[in-house]
């Protein structure tokens, strides 16, 4: 018998549901406090992770989880870059 491999899970920070890491993005603070977005999943630092859907994006530069996540302002090209990579995971 072969082994089943454990699936990672992750929690969206803002709608809050598990999902498997794979289906979501991640979003990383740097040791130096830089904030940018995490497309291999090995970036060093701290780092949270978002649904690839409009609602949970949109929900993002509303609430500002990240912030409060990071502790720092997260500059508002973090959250346009992330538009602009779920208008392209979209097509």
């Amino acid at each position: 018998m072969e082994k089943q491999r454990k699936i990672p899970m992750r929690t969206c920070i803002a709608c809050r549901e598990e999902k498997p890491r794979r289906e979501l993005m991640r979003i990383v603070r740097s040791p130096e406090g830089e904030v940018s977005l995490d497309f291999s999943g090995r970036l060093p630092g701290r780092g949270a992770y978002v649904c690839k859907s409009e609602a949970c994006i949109k929900l993002l530069a509303k609430k500002k989880p990240l912030a409060r996540a990071f502790s720092v302002p997260v500059p508002a090209e973090v959250y346009a870059r992330l538009e602009e990579e779920f208008l392209v995971a979209k097509d």
